[in-house]
């Protein structure tokens, strides 16, 4: 039932049946072997295939959040009532046992529509579905009915919105990041007023114009969706798609009284993703790339005019010679800040490869066998630290230099 069913009439591969049980008891489903793993609510592993079974149930709301529900369940909760606790029509199908589809709720009908609607107005008792909610617009490019649309905004406007845990608003933004239109949930997020209250820092930058050099026909929000989009179509990391989202944060804002004067838009695009990354609790791998990008994408569209010296510069600060994986997506989230404006999609972005060049020399440079000469030769020098890693990085830019030339 739910999402199981769901995928199956879209002719989706099914990744994990979700079954109900209805007209027992925990008792009872121990008596059959099922092993009790649910905490919140009664959920059991089949003896033999594993796969969940949850007693069918009703729930009641009780204070803010996802969390503040208080679950019944017993032999005579129906598999309706069950079904109507669902966040929307299209996970509210059920099939039985002999393979009858039983929608009390019109989710196919939905289906056929692409139409995501609410169940019930139980759908404003939790925050989290709002995410949901945009998130299934970019899985299936759906709508979003008017009547569900005004109910997320006014679950936004009461405030309940703001009972989201960090730990729920990243798992939901980074599973809508990977699916295959992300910027639909950001534009349904920001539709319904969600957008200011769980990334203020992304929302402010609808409206901000894009400099005269890159396309002005287009606001620096536009931009960022056109980019996030471009990074799902190359099947990109989540990394990458994360930091492909922050890259222009400072874009959107004015420093606050704190922040040193005269601060340009990259260094408050970088104070903003650490703080953002902070709130949120965004996983370090996302978070060090998000930084990364932030600080070094403009160089990496100037690539072919940086010296041999800034290049090599660049390369030792992220990390480029201990990390090659993560400095491969650091430039695929530039290359999405490129081609993430209207036209550019088939343009060429050498830079990318230039980058890639100049990183194979520099990386030819055996930096041990510098170390160990320098060791013996100058074995008492009190900076021989130093000196070995002037030494190691004069060697990177003449390999630099002599590639590119």
């Amino acid at each position: 039932m739910g999402g199981s069913v769901r995928d199956e009439l879209l002719g989706l591969p099914v990744q994990d049946h979700d079954y109900v049980v209805v007209g027992a008891s925990p008792k009872e489903m121990v008596q059959l072997g099922y092993r009790p793993v649910g905490k919140d609510f009664p959920v059991f592993l089949h003896p033999q295939t594993h796969e969940q079974y949850a007693l069918a149930r009703t729930e009641r709301k009780i204070s803010l959040g996802y969390k503040g529900f208080e679950v019944f369940t017993s032999p005579q909760v129906t598999l309706q009532e069950d079904l109507a606790r669902r966040d929307l029509t299209i996970n509210s199908i059920a099939k039985d046992e002999a393979g009858n589809i039983i929608d009390p709720f019109n989710g196919v009908a939905d289906l056929e529509a692409g139409i995501l609607r609410h169940v019930s107005p139980a759908f404003s008792e939790d925050p989290v579905r709002i995410l949901r909610a945009a998130r299934f617009a970019a899985r299936f490019g759906f709508h979003v009915a008017p009547e569900t649309l005004k109910l997320m905004s006014d679950m936004v406007h009461n405030g309940e919105v703001d009972a989201l845990v960090p730990e729920r608003v990243w798992q939901e933004l980074s599973r809508g990041l990977m699916e295959s239109n992300p910027s639909r949930m950001f534009y349904i997020l920001r539709e319904c007023g969600a957008l200011a209250r769980i990334l203020p820092e992304v929302d402010v930058l609808f409206g901000v114009p894009q400099p005269a050099h890159a396309h002005p026909e287009i606001d620096t929000g536009v931009h960022i969706m056109l980019a996030i989009d471009y990074a799902a179509t190359k099947h990109y990391s989540l990394a990458v798609r994360f930091a492909t989202l922050m890259h222009d944060l400072g874009k959107g804002t004015t420093p606050p009284d704190e922040w040193p004067r005269h601060i340009g838009h990259e260094e408050r695009s970088i104070l903003l993703t650490q703080d953002l990354c902070e709130r949120i609790r965004v996983p370090k791998d996302s978070r060090d790339l998000s930084l990364l990008v932030a600080r070094y994408h403009g160089n990496v569209h100037r690539a072919e005019e940086l010296k041999p010296a800034t290049i090599a510069d660049m390369l030792q600060a992220v990390d480029a010679y201990r990390k090659p994986g993560r400095f491969n997506e650091f430039l695929q989230a530039c290359a999405c800040d490129f081609h993430g404006r209207p036209g550019y999609v088939a343009k060429p972005y050498p830079q990318a490869k230039h980058l890639q060049r100049a990183f194979l020399a520099a990386k030819s440079v055996d930096a041990g066998a510098i170390a160990t000469e320098l060791s013996q030769k100058f074995r008492d020098l009190a900076d021989l630290p130093i000196t070995i890693r002037s030494k190691v990085r004069e060697a990177r830019i003449a390999r630099i230099r002599t590639e590119l030339a």
